[in-house]
């Protein structure tokens, strides 16, 4: 299905753009409108946020199995990953950018000593967890994804469609594209006078 189908037929676009840790609310609501086991699109231009936001959105999307459709129109890195990744379809581009990198932790609260560590200990597991399943849900080596968090590496589209995670799609309007992948066809228009 392309977009201006899914305007008629009442999928639902929600875009997915700044912090996840600014828009989480209003961005659960709105995947909470989406019937469970519905499509929806979702355009990423994000750079991330909060890895808990990342966690709760594509859990979100996987729980109601939502048939989703990524489409990344700019970014897509860091916690924002997770929902991209959840994602059934994947569209990128060729200006498409991806930041893979290691969990990042702050806080601006003080704290003692042992609920550092703890915190820390609790980051650390995490880490390996979200990223062994970050591998899973898009469909790649761990190794892979490991070289591409550590330290961190900005992935193009192009990088993305030749690892097989990703489909490439040009800037031009979407109603070029079924949602299978194939064109289109488009019918020519009858010479006047002609039958159907």
């Amino acid at each position: 299905m392309v977009p201006s189908e899914m305007r008629r037929e009442g999928i639902p676009e929600i875009a997915i753009v700044g912090e996840l840790t600014d828009n989480e609310g209003p961005l659960t609501d709105k995947l909470l409108d989406v019937p469970p086991g519905a499509e929806c699109v979702l355009y990423f231009d994000c750079p991330g946020g909060s890895p808990y936001s990342g966690l709760s959105l594509m859990s979100l999307i996987l729980l109601r199995g939502l048939r989703a459709t990524a489409i990344v129109t700019g970014e897509c890195s860091s916690a924002a990953l997770w929902p991209f990744a959840a994602c059934r379809r994947r569209l990128v581009t060729p200006f498409t950018f991806l930041l893979f990198h290691p969990i990042k932790w702050q806080s601006d609260e003080h704290v003692q000593m042992t609920e550092a560590l703890e915190w820390a200990r609790h980051f650390r597991q995490l880490e390996q967890d979200m990223d062994r399943l970050l591998a899973e849900l898009l469909g790649m080596p761990l190794q892979t994804m490991e070289r591409w968090m550590r330290p961190g590496r900005y992935v193009s589209g192009a990088e993305l469609v030749e690892a097989g995670l990703a489909e490439m799609i040009e800037l031009k309007p979407l109603d070029a594209i079924c949602s299978n992948g194939a064109p289109r066809r488009r019918r020519r228009p009858l010479a006047r006078g002609a039958r159907k």
